[in-house]
């Protein structure tokens, strides 16, 4: 079966590249990297449900799509969407399960499963746009690598907010065919502006200096080495370029650093969690300026929870029961921190 999405979004990709290497010579490595990213994550010997992704994607229904909007906080796509169409789009995409970061409404008003499609994700992405968005420099007309970026909805948030390039790069084979569904609905309402190479960050050519604004948002805690971590984010930065990052952290002075001994949260590849002044001097020791720390919220069950998209245990399963302040392991509560800083 052909997949006609994603050999549209990965010749877009390509052209998107091409166009940049004739303004930043490092663009090339990519684009020599390039076949072998997006073939690896076709690869079952290496993915498993792979085949079954794309088969998901392949068959969703083409719809008269009226109108897409990346600016608001459910990522909207007005189309017109009949009975049968609705159920078969639903039961494809819930074959994408669990679906983790939104919301996306294709069809009919949103939280209305009777007119249209509620993917109601296991965190509201919105709420954390919310609290980052008001802080960022313009994001019009920048190069931006979305590091981490799931099923991509932040990153259609920044070409919501008039980004000239996105690209997202996830190793998640699962969220790379979340990403392709909603490109399918999405089509070219964006230009094609926003991409996503099913990679993780170390994977990508150091150095390469190619994106204005680089996102790292929910990923520093998993990283063993968060110095390096911090290096390559620094590398894919054009000089004077923003940093974005957004991580885990404690309450303490610029010492504190919570390393857990299995798992924390039940999560068990979490490794480091600083506090906010202890994040700033490694920010500052990774050779970044103008270092900023612009929110610190503490996650509730409110914002990441079970739902009928993502049915398996969330943060109301982790919390220790009598005490909603600490996780099962007796540590602090998630509490989240973003810190802006420049190259």
């Amino acid at each position: 079966m052909t997949n006609q999405t994603i050999a549209n979004a990965e010749r877009e990709l390509y052209l998107t590249l091409l166009a940049l290497a004739q303004q930043q010579p490092s663009a090339y490595e990519w684009l020599k990297h390039l076949p072998t990213w997006l073939g690896d994550i076709k690869d079952k010997s290496c993915y498993a449900h792979a085949p079954a992704y794309q088969a998901a994607v392949a068959r969703l229904p083409e719809l008269t799509v009226n109108s897409v909007d990346l600016g608001s906080d459910t990522l909207k796509i007005e189309a017109n969407l009949s009975d049968s169409q609705r159920k078969q789009t639903t039961a494809l995409l819930k074959q994408l399960m669990p679906w983790r970061k939104g919301p996306f409404q294709i069809g009919g008003q949103i939280g209305d499963d009777e007119s249209g499609i509620t993917i109601d994700t296991e965190w509201h992405s919105d709420w954390k746009w919310a609290r980052v968005a008001p802080h960022l420099s313009a994001l019009k007309n920048r190069r931006i690598l979305d590091v981490g970026g799931g099923s991509g909805y932040h990153g259609w948030r920044m070409a919501g907010a008039g980004a000239d390039t996105v690209i997202i790069v996830d190793p998640s084979c699962l969220f790379y065919h979340q990403f392709m569904a909603i490109r399918h609905f999405v089509g070219a309402a964006d230009n094609y502006r926003t991409h996503y190479i099913p990679v993780p960050l170390e994977a990508l050519p150091e150095h390469s200096q190619l994106f204005d604004t680089v996102f790292s948002m929910g990923v520093l805690y998993h990283r063993q080495s968060p110095f390096e971590h911090l290096q390559q984010l620094k590398g894919q930065l054009i000089k004077g370029g923003e940093l974005v990052l957004e991580t885990l952290v404690i309450e303490g002075d610029a010492n504190t650093v919570l390393v857990p001994h299995e798992r924390y949260a039940q999560m068990n590849n979490v490794y480091f969690l600083p506090s906010v002044a202890a994040l700033i001097g490694w920010l500052e020791k990774a050779g970044f300026r103008e270092v900023r720390c612009v929110d610190v919220d503490v996650t509730t069950t409110a914002e990441q929870r079970a739902t009928k998209w993502m049915t398996y245990q969330s943060l109301a399963d982790f919390l220790d029961p009598n005490d909603r302040a600490k996780t099962l392991e007796g540590y602090p509560a998630p509490m989240r921190a973003t810190l802006i800083a420049k190259k």
